[in-house]
């Protein structure tokens, strides 16, 4: 991604405009589409019995010195061999996370390499990686408990138990993409938004989940859209393409409330709807701080999450080398700027049927028309990902493959 200077992190905002200010350097870097990035997570399972709890010991002992600091405090948490880095999730869900490239033949190279290592080390402990983008065997579980984990506990749980759902069971594959320059980026940031739908549709894969089918063709998406509107929404909607969306995204981080307020000790429960606008106001003891609203970011899941890059979250987890098609045909997709207008112009109506392509997929007609013309897009403009030639042709069956089942269920 679009790297700059470090910033000072620990300056007070005195009001929105400084709020603002800080917002559009952080959150909309523009440069050259350069870099492609990728996290990966997937929920973990005992190879005998996939319905079996996983505990954190087991984790500890698998990850060894690649352990998280929320898993082994005394870990140094080192990269894996190709410089990815594992983290986990509240539930024990493994994600890697592999540096940006200026290759997507080289990103999947790299990202393949540490998954292999990840496999190894989960190996030697009869643990493997699931297949799917939620937990099909188990309920929802702790697994690692932090404070931050906490506090987004007891706010969700005020809402149902979609939280939970999704803190303990849901597993996703994000493609990062670079915002562009400022005369790419309304255009990149509505293309990006515009796609869910129809992608999260093709490459639904979270039907099953603690051993029952939930009547979701993506039962991950289900839970997220059920947490808080305030920060799982969508920030761009159809129609608002002209729109600034460095203002969208401003009053979307000012407008939700607070999920966690760091302090000292192991309560981080914020006050119940203070949003980071009233904090702006003097609704707390002291004004927020730079460090504050970066902190606050991260507790806003939207579809797309502006964080330097293009945050794109709405595909579920695939098995095995699956991911490698979805990344493959979103960096095709936004490989240049017709690529960008014509997936724009292909998804635009159906841009709004997220609830739809969730509970779906692509038995929705209309989604899965787009999702064919996306495809036929990508493949287009696959050969000029510049991928090594076995990638590209396992990529480029794969995608047909998909695309040949669309066709067969249109007639």
């Amino acid at each position: 991604m679009v790297t700059s200077p470090e910033l000072d992190r620990s300056v007070i905002l005195r009001d929105s405009a400084a709020a603002f200010r800080h917002l559009a350097r952080i959150c909309f870097k523009t440069g050259p589409p350069t870099y492609t990035g990728v996290e990966l997570e997937w929920t973990v399972h005992d190879v005998a019995d996939p319905a079996r709890p996983v505990d954190p010991a087991r984790l500890r002992a698998a990850l060894g010195r690649h352990s998280p600091v929320t898993l082994d405090p005394a870990s140094p948490a080192e990269p894996l061999r190709h410089g990815g880095t594992v983290t986990l999730e509240p539930g024990g869900q493994l994600e890697v996370s592999t540096p940006p490239r200026t290759s997507t033949g080289a990103l999947i190279q790299a990202t393949e390499a540490d998954i292999a290592q990840v496999n190894g080390l989960l190996a030697a402990v009869g643990l493997t990686l699931g297949r799917s983008g939620i937990d099909p065997h188990r309920r929802p579980r702790p697994v690692v408990e932090t404070p931050r984990y906490r506090a987004m506990r007891r706010v969700f749980d005020e809402r149902g138990p979609a939280g939970r759902t999704m803190m303990y069971s849901t597993a996703g594959l994000q493609v990062c993409l670079d915002v562009g320059e400022p005369d790419q980026v309304g255009a990149r940031w509505a293309a990006a938004h515009a796609i869910g739908p129809p992608m999260l549709a093709a490459f639904a894969s979270a039907s099953r989940h603690a051993g029952q089918r939930t009547g979701w063709a993506s039962a991950r998406m289900a839970a997220w859209l059920a947490i808080d509107p305030a920060r799982t929404r969508p920030v761009w909607t159809p129609g608002t393409a002209a729109e600034n969306p460095t203002a969208t995204w401003t009053r979307y981080v000012f407008g939700a409330p607070l999920l966690c307020l760091r302090r000292p000790g192991q309560d981080w429960t914020p006050p119940p709807g203070v949003t980071f606008g009233d904090w702006l106001d003097g609704a707390l003891p002291r004004p927020p701080t730079t460090d504050d609203l970066d902190y606050h970011v991260s507790t806003l899941f939207p579809p797309v999450r502006p964080r330097g890059y293009l945050e794109l979250r709405y595909l579920d987890a695939q098995p095995d080398r699956g991911w490698r098609i979805p990344l493959a045909v979103l960096s095709a997709l936004f490989h240049d700027g017709g690529t960008v207008c014509a997936a724009y112009s292909i998804s635009e109506p159906v841009a709004h049927r997220w609830s739809t392509a969730a509970r779906r997929g692509l038995s929705d007609p209309a989604l899965a028309a787009a999702a064919a013309a996306l495809f036929d897009l990508a493949l287009d403009a696959l050969p000029r990902l510049g991928l090594p030639a076995g990638t590209h042709d396992e990529i480029h069956e794969g995608v047909r493959r998909r695309l040949a089942a669309i066709r067969r269920a249109e007639r």
